[in-house]
């Protein structure tokens, strides 16, 4: 096995990264407005698609995604329709802050589905992580929840539980690869997870069609979630594990909320609440404990 090349540098693929991920609630919001969640969902992938395919096939790798089809198909039913859906709905009724806080539980809900699945039991200080984690979770979502219909129709709870369905299937997708399909190549399973999630969503985007054309700011969402968002960043991120190990790269999760929540306060005019910083800390800390990121000395 190669070892990851640390001398390259890495920084600014890291920071990079973190801003392009943490502004894909951005621009996700931009795009629901008009579009509506299926849409939105359909057109990500979509354009995701259009820009890892001919990657992958300029690597020579076609073959074997047609060989790992079935597989492909299912993460990315699981991988991408089901949580780029979920966030697109939730998106609708919470802020991106929110959002993207909920979503440093990915980690966390891997941790988690990794013990019952993979029996990849966690040790005390990783235990105590998972822990702290929910109980993050579970007090954003008590403060911020409400299943009581605002203006729009919606209710934030929903939104909040759909954001944690999402990261659930991250964490179940996350698993599932690693059993069934270790060894591919990144790109490989990135371009088999878009195109799988194409299928899935085909239909319901055709269906959901809004019936008055989007306007240029709702298109401008979808093309930069798809393109940048999804296409760019997952290059970035597969040249991070490559340079740096998937541990280090696997904390870009904690840095995008920071982007998330200076987007939407700066572009959006949304409001961040003390609660909400406090909450996602404790979700962060948390979660860098269940994935052993950092350990608790023993004396």
């Amino acid at each position: 096995m190669t070892a990851p090349r640390v001398g390259k540098p890495w920084l600014p693929d890291f920071i990079l990264l973190a801003a392009l991920w943490g502004s894909s609630f951005l621009f996700m919001r931009l795009a629901v407005v008009d579009f509506g969640a299926l849409p939105t969902a359909g057109m990500r992938v979509v354009v995701a698609t259009l820009v890892l395919l001919p990657l992958l096939l300029l690597k020579g790798q076609g073959r074997v995604l047609l060989k790992n089809w079935k597989a492909l198909l299912l993460v990315g039913l699981m991988n991408s329709a089901i949580p780029f859906v979920c966030f697109s709905f939730a998106l609708q009724s919470i802020t991106t802050g929110l959002s993207a806080i909920l979503n440093a539980t990915v980690p966390l809900f891997g941790a988690l589905v990794a013990w019952a699945w993979l029996k990849d039991r966690p040790g005390a200080s990783r235990g105590l992580g998972l822990l702290i984690g929910f109980m993050g979770v579970a007090l954003l979502a008590w403060d911020k929840a409400s299943f009581k219909p605002d203006a729009t129709g919606l209710a934030s709870g929903w939104a909040v539980l759909a954001c944690l369905l999402a990261t659930l299937c991250y964490g179940i997708s996350a698993s599932y690869t690693k059993r069934f399909l270790s060894g591919l190549p990144s790109i490989v399973t990135a371009t088999g997870s878009q195109l799988g999630a194409t299928v899935f969503l085909a239909l319901p985007t055709i269906w959901f069609w809004p019936e008055k054309m989007p306007g240029a700011s709702a298109w401008f969402g979808v093309l930069a979630v798809g393109v940048l968002c999804t296409g760019v960043a997952y290059v970035l991120y597969f040249r991070l594990i490559t340079n740096v190990g998937p541990a280090r790269a696997l904390a870009v999760t904690f840095v995008l909320p920071v982007f998330a929540v200076l987007y939407g306060v700066l572009l959006l005019h949304e409001s961040v609440t003390l609660w909400m910083l406090l909450c996602g800390a404790v979700i962060v800390c948390g979660t860098a404990l269940s994935t052993g990121l950092i350990r608790l000395r023993r004396r």
